[in-house]
C-alpha cells in the first residue's frame, strides 16, 4: 500500500525530471559542447522533447492515465536508441546502415569506458521513463 501511494505521489514528477534532464543534456551537448547531432539523434530528440511537456502537465494535473501517451513515445525512442547504439558499437550494423546525413551516425562524441555513449544515455532515460510509467499504470489501476 505504501509503495503504491509513493509511486502515485512521485512517479509522474520523477519521470518528468528524467525527461527534463535528458532534454537539457542533449541541448547542452549540441549547443554548449557544439556536438552536431546526427539524424538518429534528432529522431531520439523528437521522441524525448515532447515528454517534458506531456509529463509536466500530467504531474500538475495528477493525470495517471498519461501513460497512454508516454509509453509509445518512450518505447519507440528507446528502440531508436538501441539501433543507434548498435550502429556505433557493432561492425555489422555500421556496415549495413544507410548514410545518416551530414553528421555520421557512427561517430562517438562521448565514449565513457568504451560503453556509455550519447545513444546509451538516451536509452537509459527512455527505459527509466518506461518503467516508471508501467509502475504508475499498475498503481493507478489498483487504486
Amino acid at each position: 500500500m505504501k509503495q503504491k501511494q509513493f509511486i502515485l505521489n512521485n512517479g509522474l514528477q520523477f519521470a518528468w525530471a528524467v525527461a527534463v534532464f535528458a532534454t537539457g543534456g542533449s541541448l547542452y551537448l549540441s549547443e554548449v559542447m557544439e556536438y552536431a547531432p546526427c539524424e538518429l539523434c534528432w529522431f531520439q530528440r523528437i521522441f524525448m522533447y515532447p515528454l517534458v511537456f506531456i509529463l509536466g502537465v500530467a504531474s500538475v494535473k495528477k493525470d495517471f492515465k498519461v501513460y497512454r501517451y508516454v509509453l509509445p513515445l518512450a518505447m519507440v525512442g528507446g528502440c531508436i536508441s538501441i539501433y543507434h547504439y548498435l550502429v556505433q558499437k557493432t561492425a555489422f550494423f555500421k556496415e549495413h546502415s544507410t548514410t545518416c546525413g551530414i553528421v555520421p551516425c557512427d561517430i562517438d562524441y562521448l565514449d565513457w569506458f568504451g560503453v556509455i555513449t550519447i545513444p546509451m544515455l538516451a536509452l537509459i532515460a527512455f527505459i527509466i521513463i518506461t518503467v516508471v510509467m508501467l509502475l504508475v499504470r499498475k498503481a493507478s489501476k489498483n487504486a
